[in-house]
């Protein structure tokens, strides 16, 4: 079976085997975990056999020492009975007022290079004014809400086409998306990661990322107009949410990878 197939089954009910499939994932056993969270390997086995039920305290030590997300954090809650700990606001909501402030200024200081936010299904919440660069072109049902940054590179109409490194950058895409779903065991991103395994590219069998001599990042290769643009990105995230909307949501950032790339964005978008 799939590894895919493997995360997409339903998840176990009760708390004790939703915390035994968290631990295998994290590669730790019991004694492990129980010497991390400070508690007895017995009460420990006898918490993921359904022998002993934990208390909240507990749940939420033994999720934040298995680095659970927030998410679901909130469904091991759930599964010993307690209510979810966690708020999930929207980002358009009174109190996210200020954290909203924050993502618009980091995207517009980075200006005149592009900067999208996103949120865990790589679902685009805001871009700056160096976005449209890289869109150009792309067919315009891709960019109907909601707009998913991984569809919109790695499809046929997007972005694809435009990318010289094509197979180069749609392996480390990939790699982030088997990552993510590794760690969060998201139905909706094991369906994204089968979409996209499955669109063409200029080597669909490149899976490993291999650096070449003197390679330090997977640089992005765009072909332009003003000619091949090169791009390397860094992720930012909030450091220390307590809301799931906060936590699942990350700024990714393009700079430009040599000099004539930066001068050719100053005049295109500065």
């Amino acid at each position: 079976m799939s590894a895919a197939a493997v995360l997409s089954r339903p998840a176990p009910e009760g708390v004790g085997p939703l915390l035994r499939r968290w631990r295998d994932q994290r590669r730790l056993s019991q004694m492990e975990l129980a010497l991390d969270a400070a508690v007895s390997t017995r009460h420990l086995s006898f918490v993921e056999t359904g022998r002993s039920k934990p208390s909240r305290d507990m749940v939420v030590k033994l999720a934040e020492h298995l680095d659970v997300p927030l998410r679901e954090r909130n469904e091991l809650l759930l599964a010993a009975g307690y209510a979810p700990a966690y708020p999930e606001s929207g980002l358009d909501d009174e109190q996210m007022g200020q954290a909203r402030e924050v993502v618009q200024r980091l995207l517009a200081a980075h200006e005149p290079y592009p900067a999208v936010a996103i949120d865990r299904q790589w679902e685009l919440l805001d871009g700056n004014a160096g976005l449209p660069l890289m869109t150009a072109g792309v067919a315009a049902h891709l960019l109907e809400p909601p707009i998913n940054a991984l569809r919109l590179s790695l499809h046929p109409e997007g972005m694809a086409p435009r990318i010289a490194n094509l197979a180069e950058w749609r392996a480390h895409l990939l790699g982030r998306l088997r990552r993510a779903v590794a760690a969060t065991h998201d139905a909706q991103l094991v369906s994204l990661l089968s979409e996209l395994s499955s669109y063409p590219g200029d080597d669909p069998g490149a899976g490993v990322e291999v650096p070449g001599p003197g390679k330090i990042v997977v640089p992005l290769r765009l072909r332009h107009e003003a000619g091949e643009l090169a791009f390397m990105s860094t992720v930012t995230t909030f450091g220390t949410p307590l809301d799931i909307t906060l936590s699942e949501l990350s700024i990714e950032a393009f700079f430009p990878a040599d000099a004539r790339t930066a001068a050719v964005l100053r005049t295109l978008v500065g």
